[in-house]
Order: structure tokens, then C-alpha cells, then sequence
């Protein structure tokens, strides 16, 4: 999700255009998000069982990224998920799309300010302040001195470097593992916990921050499109999503064997910050989203920068990325409940994205699909899935958030 960076300006593709190995990469990159954060809590939340429900929306997805696939070979002039979108329904359906696209990139900003907060509250707990006699907690003090740190980086246009930076989230993720993995086997936490089997009250919750670490759809077009063979891409799916399902699956299952139904919304939070392992993974988590806010938000503020009134001001730009930062701030700080605001991206708007619309555009572009077949039954299917969990999901992380924000 945070790679989503298709809308910004790029430089025209190479003849040679990108290798195999170098796309299962970017795809990679694409998955490994804040998801693993919460993949521990989303299984204690489910129960064991509900490891079976993780496998099988990492197949819907998959099956979804190749529909998209299947979109683009049947017209050559589709470069961006926006372009399904029009070419299926129109301007309709790429400004659907992008409404979708746009809503999910402003939430995962919010996300990061959140992360910020809560992790360096977790090393630092004792730093709030009064101000004109207001109290500032430690988590809003760090949210604050989190947006001040990334406004800077907001205004530049060019974000090659920062695009660059990012890319080191594969090795980011699977280092957390590791010293997961280290906290628990040798600094003496150990793997004695997670004893429920299935909770069905905790299903919805889960089901939705399962597909949330799916959500990488809308730059898959765009990795499609760069590659030197495109026919290859269905194999770069299947890669990118049976390693990526390893990954969470593994830092689901260390998490819940180690802290059970004890697990905060995001692992960092568990882990004893007096060792050296547990201080790894919460800088690492850290220092993420401070390279990736800006790659986020520049799609929206570009979005609003197009608009013919303001193109080309530079006092304009840098005045609509800082109220776009101001915002996430103020929405970071009434809505602090990271696990719910994740389930609420993953039920809401990663459906839309990465379930219901895929099948939409597949049965509006190709005419033979709406056949009755295999095929037919096998997108119903998904389409009915996709709704129920998209109704149910929203629902109760809606309702979570709503009582917790009364409490």
C-alpha cells in the first residue's frame, strides 16, 4: 500500500523495461507493509483457526491481481488501475476508482502518525507537556513532532530519493520477523501462549485486517506495465503473494505463541524494551513510515494540484500538502485506535479495491467471462465474499471505533 505512488510524475519507461526478478521485488515491496504489525493481533483476535481464512483471501487476491491482468492484455492502452476503471464504465468508473484509490492512501498516512505515536510513546513514555494549560499526552506530543518532522519532506516534487529509501521495506520486514523471532526463542519471553481455537466475535475484526495486507491492487497495473515481458506477471503474483503470505503467516503465528490473547494492535507495543532485539524492531518500525508519509499523500495533493485554478503554483502546492498533513494530524489524534482504523481501511475501501471492483471491470471488459462457467460461478463467489465482508467488516470496526472514541 505505502508504494501506491502511481499517480506521480515518471519518467518514461526503458525499451528494455523491468525484469522478472526486479518486479517480484517492487511487488513484494508493495505487500510488505504496517499489516505485519497487526497480522498477531488480527489471529488472537480469530483464533488458530482462522489462519485457514488468511490463506484464502491471499488466494482471492491473487486471483484478483490476475483478473486485473486479464483487463490490461485486452487493451494495450491501459497503464494505470484508473484506466480499467474508464475503460469498463467510463469517466464514471475511473473517478470511482480513484475516490477508492485516494480515501485508502489518506487512512494509510493517518496509520503512520498513529504508528509514530504509539511506538515512541512505547521507548519514551514520559514526555508530554502542558501548554496554555492544556495537557499534551506523550502519544500526541509524539504524533505532533512526528508531522513536524515529515512536512518538509511533503513539499518536495521530486521524491525519487525518498521512492529509493522506501524500497528497503522487504528487508525492513523481514528483520522484524527475525527479532520477533529473537524476543521470544532467546531473551526469555518464550512460545507458551494462544490457546483459543476460533472466535467468532473476533472474525470480523481479523477477517478485515487479513485483507488489509493484501491491499497492493492499485499499483499492480502499474508494476504490470513496466515489465519487459508482461506475460510474466501472473508468475510474479504468485511469488510476490506466497511469499508475502509466508511472512505474515510466520509473524502471526510467533506473535500469538508468544503473547496470546494478551497482544496489543500492534506487536511492537508487546515486545520488553530493554532488550537490545525489541529496541531493533520498534526503531525499524519507526523509521518507515518517516520515509514513506510523503509518497503517500503526494498522489491526493497532485490530484488537487491538476485542478486549473492552482496548476503550477508553488505557494499553492506546499499550502495544500501542509493542510493534507494538518489533516491526518487532527484525525491521528481523535482516532487513535490503529487495529481498528486498519480494519476499517481493510473492510471499506481494500474490498473495493482489491476484491469487488476487479471483478466488475473483468465481467464489463470481457464479454466471454459473463458466460456460464467455472469462471462465472468463481467471481460470483468472490463478489459475494467480498460484499459480506465488506458490510460486516465496516460494521463492527466502525462500532469499535465509535465506543471507544464515547469511552
Amino acid at each position: 500500500m505505502e508504494s501506491q505512488n502511481q499517480h506521480l510524475p515518471q519518467p518514461q519507461p526503458s525499451k528494455l523495461g523491468t525484469t522478472f526478478s526486479r518486479t517480484c521485488f517492487n511487488g513484494l515491496n508493495t505487500l510488505s507493509g504496517v499489516g505485519i504489525l497487526s497480522i498477531p493481533f488480527a489471529l488472537s483476535e480469530g483464533g488458530w483457526l482462522s489462519l485457514i481464512l488468511l490463506f484464502l483471501l491471499a488466494f482471492l487476491c491473487w486471483y484478483t491481481g490476475l483478473l486485473l491482468q486479464r483487463c490490461m492484455d485486452a487493451n494495450l492502452h491501459i497503464k494505470t488501475y484508473p484506466d480499467i476503471g474508464d475503460v469498463a464504465f467510463g469517466q464514471k468508473g475511473r473517478i470511482t476508482i480513484s475516490i477508492f484509490m485516494y480515501l485508502e492512501l489518506y487512512f494509510v498516512a493517518v496509520e503512520f502518525l498513529i504508528l509514530e505515536g504509539d511506538n515512541l510513546n512505547q521507548l519514551f513514555p514520559n514526555m508530554g507537556f502542558n501548554m496554555a494549560g492544556i495537557k499534551v499526552g506523550s502519544r500526541q506530543c509524539f504524533v505532533l513532532l512526528t508531522a513536524v518532522v515529515i512536512l518538509p519532506t511533503t513539499w518536495l516534487k521530486n521524491l525519487g530519493l525518498l521512492a529509493y529509501v522506501s524500497a528497503g521495506g522487504v528487508l525492513a520486514s523481514a528483520v522484524l520477523v527475525a527479532c520477533v523471532f529473537w524476543v521470544g526463542a532467546v531473551d526469555g519471553v518464550g512460545f507458551h501462549e494462544g490457546d483459543v481455537l476460533l472466535n467468532m466475535r473476533g472474525l470480523p475484526t481479523c477477517i478485515s485486517l487479513y485483507l488489509f495486507c493484501y491491499c497492493g491492487h492499485a499499483v499492480f497495473p502499474t508494476l504490470c506495465n513496466s515489465m519487459k515481458n508482461r506475460s510474466q506477471f501472473s508468475k510474479v503474483l504468485l511469488v510476490c503473494f506466497i511469499t508475502s503470505t509466508i511472512t505474515y503467516g510466520s509473524m502471526a503465528v510467533l506473535g500469538y505463541l508468544m503473547f496470546g490473547q494478551h497482544l496489543k494492535s500492534q506487536i511492537t507495543l508487546n515486545l520488553p524494551t530493554r532488550k537490545i532485539s525489541s529496541r531493533i524492531a520498534i526503531y525499524i518500525t519507526i523509521i518507515n513510515p518517516l520515509t514513506k508519509y510523503a509518497i503517500v499523500i503526494t498522489p491526493i495533493a497532485a490530484a488537487i494540484e491538476e485542478a486549473r485554478p492552482i496548476r503550477n503554483s508553488r505557494v499553492i502546492s506546499i499550502l495544500v500538502r501542509t493542510l493534507i498533513v494538518i489533516s491526518t494530524v487532527f484525525v491521528a489524534l481523535m482516532v487513535p485506535f490503529f487495529s481498528y482504523v486498519m480494519a476499517f481501511i481493510g473492510s471499506f475501501l481494500s474490498v473495493a479495491v482489491s476484491v469487488l471492483l476487479p471483478c466488475l471491470f473483468y465481467l464489463k471488459i470481457n464479454v466471454a467471462a459473463r458466460r456460464f462457467g467455472l469462471e462465472l460461478v468463481m467471481i460470483i463467489g468472490i463478489l459475494v465474499i467480498g460484499s459480506l465482508v465488506g458490510v460486516v467488516g465496516t460494521y463492527t470496526s466502525v462500532k469499535e471505533i465509535v465506543n471507544r472514541i464515547l469511552d
